[in-house]
């Protein structure tokens, strides 16, 4: 349908809130993103946008609208066998989508299943080019203990609907990891003219590279800030967005396309590349408040206004309902669907998101709670390198008065009172696990909850 709009769902990949010069970083990094500065002030800017605490959770949350815990997608696969990943009775954005009309296409890291029935191609995308797993495996050929004859051997993977399993492409090195989104690019600019060319509206799932360890520039961006390759890549993922949203521009569907920039958790901690949390504190693969909030910014011309800010919270859920139902698409009712729908509050006809908190959690454990301006803390963990600490006394967090969650208490006025609304949000996804148990991490294709 004509009247459907195209959607591009660009994803960073951890992009710690003190990285972009129109949230709290820019020269404080080394070089502003005066592209990704001029797409917020035509948009809409979220301050408060949560996603889960690690990449795989955080892309099954999106792709799914439900905690990753129920998916049992909650922590990243370190060393998993083939078989892994969502199971066959999971629905995504693709699938509904694509039973809508859309053309799906995915670019970029995958991170949510391999194997039979798990690929993209399995999940409602028609074409998929990328790393199954993650960036960090084009550091195995330059390991001097590495033996690709004995080891495993990281390939980038492609896949059209219709195929039974991926075809293997280039192994993934350094060299490859560098230049990797120039080709994500490539394809995406073929994908989207091919739909245009076709009147098919279209959905690009968009995994930018950047900033996930080893963050390196490509070529022509080297030394382009003066101010070392973290700066330069910055730079490099300002260009690259840029370079999507003119490709809109020049096949004459911006106008009716919803464009998503979001991180997909907080920043890098690996101290070579470590990322900035800005404001906050914390790092991704923890409980600080610098991985439960990253950049996300979003137009739809016509629709969302221009030049708004909000700290009202959005979890990354929330888009999977939000874009159904833009695009006119029911939001499954056979199972539990955590997202909801913000269309109201984004588009201005409501003051206010609609949701007030969410549940975190850390890979398999409860990590915390978060409602509104407050924050209850069950685990305390700020960094991916910090020992996890159990609270005996849960501790409560005031983030406008304690935004580096530095006090032991929310002294002068302790907000006990706000212990109602966190058992609340407690009781009502207990009472939703008592209607659909968890699927179990490692579950096979066929599991149904």
């Amino acid at each position: 349908m004509a009247s459907q709009p195209n959607i591009l769902y660009f994803q960073v990949d951890n992009l710690g809130c003190g990285e972009l010069s129109c949230y709290t970083g820019g020269p404080f990094r080394g070089t502003w993103t005066p592209h990704i500065d001029e797409f917020a002030r035509g948009g809409t800017r979220l301050t408060n946008f949560a996603p889960e605490a690690q990449c795989t959770p955080s892309r099954s949350a999106l792709l799914t609208g439900r905690h990753a815990i129920r998916s049992g997608t909650h922590s990243v696969p370190i060393g998993a066998e083939a078989g892994w990943g969502l199971v066959r009775w999971e629905r995504t954005l693709a699938d509904a989508l694509s039973e809508a009309g859309y053309a799906c296409a995915a670019y970029g890291k995958w991170h949510v299943g391999e194997g039979p029935g798990r690929w993209p191609t399995d999940k409602g995308f028609d074409e998929w080019y990328g790393p199954p797993r993650t960036y960090d495996e084009a550091l195995w050929p330059a390991d001097p203990w590495y033996d690709p004859a004995r080891d495993p051997v990281s390939r980038m993977l492609e896949i059209r609907k219709g195929q039974a399993a991926p075809d293997e492409r280039e192994q993934l090195t350094l060299d490859v990891r560098r230049d990797c989104d120039a080709e994500y690019l490539k394809r995406t600019n073929d994908f989207i003219t091919r739909c245009v060319d076709n009147g098919a509206p279209f959905f690009v799932y968009f995994n930018h590279s950047l900033m996930h360890m080893p963050v390196l520039p490509r070529k022509e961006f080297e030394g382009r800030t003066g101010n070392g390759p973290w700066a330069d890549s910055l730079a490099e993922l300002d260009a690259d967005f840029a370079q999507l949203l003119a490709l809109l521009e020049a096949t004459g569907v911006r106008d009716n396309t919803i464009v998503v920039f979001a991180g997909d958790n907080g920043p890098e901690e690996v101290t070579a590349w470590r990322g900035s949390p800005g404001a906050w504190r914390g790092s991704y693969f923890a409980g600080g408040e610098g991985n439960l909030r990253t950049p996300c910014i979003v137009q739809w011309p016509g629709q969302i206004p221009s030049g708004q800010v909000s700290n009202d919270i959005m979890h990354i859920t929330d888009w999977f309902t939000t874009l159904l139902g833009a695009a006119g698409v029911h939001v499954p009712t056979d199972r539990v669907i955590d997202g909801v729908d913000q269309r109201a509050w984004l588009t201005g006809e409501a003051a206010h998101s609609q949701r007030e908190g969410y549940l975190y959690w850390m890979g398999a454990e409860l990590y915390g709670v978060k409602w509104r301006d407050f924050k209850l803390v069950l685990v305390q963990q700020l960094h991916l390198s910090d020992p996890p600490q159990r609270l005996a006394t849960p501790r409560v967090i005031n983030l406008l008065t304690d935004p580096h969650e530095r006090e032991a208490f929310a002294l002068p006025h302790l907000h006990s009172w706000t212990a109602s609304h966190f058992n609340r949000l407690m009781a009502e996804f207990a009472e939703s696990v008592k209607r659909e148990p968890l699927t179990p991490a490692g579950a096979p294709i066929g599991h149904v909850p």
